[in-house]
């Protein structure tokens, strides 16, 4: 048979970018008459350098016949990073780049698959007769709710939904959730007029409506009332539930590999997993907070005595937050220092024997390791695929973009995490607040001392999340066939 060609275009930020990726080596590695192009642009919000090293670290190391990384050259006048239309305007000014880089190759794909964020990209995939495909990185809820939104506000002439949601302290019947939705998890992009954001969101929506199919980093056996609930909507092209795409090395039981991750310093994993090996099974409580999570002093006060006050075990990854003048002196997690002249005085010594502080967190091999018991999570989705795949508990506190909802969703809808809470934000003005000692001490001891209920779903879930991804009647595989079957079909 003719290998065909597919071309992918993530966004070139690390949990976009790992989770493409992952997809690329899943179609090859199921089908051999596929080869992929992994087409790369510039975004400096993201760490080229960072971008630039994990693009080299897996091109060392893959088939180059069978996946191949192009990084585009970056833009002569990119956009400014706090101009309101950054994103858009940048992702726009691809398309000349991303045309000329296929048709330099001679080989025309059988289809684009493009991050949600490259809408605009679908342009030079009509232009180039090719069928476009969408990458959803989040779960189905998130996806449900654009479209739901989108179908309202269009309905309504209207630009966002902010008039139409009612009372910020008020709750909305969405159809594809078995609870009333509050408003206060509905995420803030849906309602930020002040940066554009729901005019960008729902055109997003918009446009997914035009492609082809829509791959979505979930699986059937954890969201399928929402599933089931989009499949019912009206114009929606066929969604394909691949998920989880996770970076293991075996997608196994196996101890996860960090080589993926160029943040990974040896040294510092090794010290970390050393001392875990020093606790008991299922003792130690985990918090980490995402790429971009940080507190101020204030917050990690409070997080620390009630730490302290629920007498578990602890790994806390602290990172210290850094300006950064090239983004407009926006503070940004460091990699390597700890925020450590923001906890209380003496709390290191007192939390010695039964807690260890850490800046960056191999996250993955974290939650392989048999001492943990529990996961303090801002519920990114990459996050909660991983801690669902080795199923350690969450209890949620959520941070920004569609978070609040995933945390809504975990707690309320499937019953699979505890609330540290489910509506933090950290702008003020969109309803940050401080989380007391106390909220925090009763999140730790509940998802450690976790109900025999829930501890048995979380068990079950884990059994599900692995069954999917098997070639016997895994849901997910058979998606991901059907996929294949229908760009094969069409490029014949």
């Amino acid at each position: 048979m003719t290998r065909l060609e597919l071309v992918i275009v993530p966004t070139p930020g690390m949990g976009h970018l790992l989770s493409m990726v992952e997809f690329a080596k899943r179609i090859t590695d199921t089908n051999p008459n596929i080869s992929i192009i992994v087409i790369v642009y510039h975004m400096s919000i993201f760490e080229p350098s960072k971008i630039a090293s994990y693009i080299e670290s897996q091109s060392s190391r893959l088939d180059p016949t069978r996946i191949t990384f192009i990084t585009l050259p970056p833009l002569e006048n990119p956009p400014d990073p706090s101009d309101p239309s950054y994103f858009g305007t940048l992702i726009q000014l691809q398309n000349p780049l991303l045309k000329k880089a296929v048709q330099d190759r001679q080989v025309k794909p059988a289809a684009f698959i493009l991050d949600l964020i490259n809408v605009s990209m679908i342009d030079v995939a009509n232009d180039l007769r090719v069928p476009s495909y969408i990458y959803f990185t989040g779960g189905v809820n998130f996806l449900y709710t654009m479209f739901h939104f989108q179908a309202l506000v269009d309905a309504h002439g209207v630009d966002d939904i902010s008039g139409l949601v009612g009372d910020p302290d008020s709750e909305l019947d969405l159809p594809g959730f078995r609870n009333r939705v509050p408003v206060k998890v509905v995420p803030y992009m849906f309602l930020d007029k002040e940066f554009h954001r729901p005019k960008f969101v729902m055109n997003l929506a918009r446009r997914f409506r035009e492609a082809k199919g829509i791959l979505v980093n979930s699986f059937t056996e954890l969201e399928f009332s929402t599933i089931e609930a989009l499949n019912k909507m009206d114009n929606i092209p066929t969604i394909y539930p691949v998920g989880p795409m996770l970076s293991l090395n075996n997608r196994g039981d196996a101890k996860p590999s960090n080589k993926d991750d160029i943040s990974c310093n040896v040294t510092d994993e090794d010290n970390i997993i050393s001392w875990l090996d020093g606790q008991p099974e299922s003792s130690v409580v985990f918090l980490c907070f995402g790429s971009m999570g940080y507190f101020d002093t204030d917050q990690v006060t409070e997080i620390a005595n009630g730490l302290d006050q629920s007498g578990h075990r602890f790994l806390w990854s602290l990172r210290k937050p850094v300006q950064d003048e090239s983004l407009g002196n926006k503070a940004e997690p460091s990699e390597n220092e700890i925020f450590e002249e923001a906890l209380p005085e003496g709390f290191i010594d007192r939390t010695a024997h039964k807690g260890k502080i850490i800046p960056w967190a191999p996250q993955v091999t974290v939650l392989a390791h048999k001492s943990i018991g529990g996961f303090v999570s801002h519920c990114g989705w990459n996050s909660i695929l991983e801690s669902l795949w080795f199923g350690v508990p969450i209890a949620t506190w959520p941070m920004y973009s569609e978070q609040q909802l995933n945390a809504f969703t975990l707690v309320k809808e499937l019953e699979l995490a505890v609330e540290i809470k489910l509506d933090y934000r950290w702008d003020f003005k969109t309803g940050n607040y401080l989380v007391t000692a106390e909220e925090v001490e009763n999140g730790v001891r509940k998802v450690m001392d976790l109900e025999e209920e829930m501890k048995t779903k979380v068990h079950e879930m884990r059994g599900k999340c692995r069954r999917v991804l098997e070639a016997d009647g895994g849901s997910s595989y058979d998606s991901l066939a059907r996929f294949i079957e229908e760009v094969t079909h069409k490029s014949q």
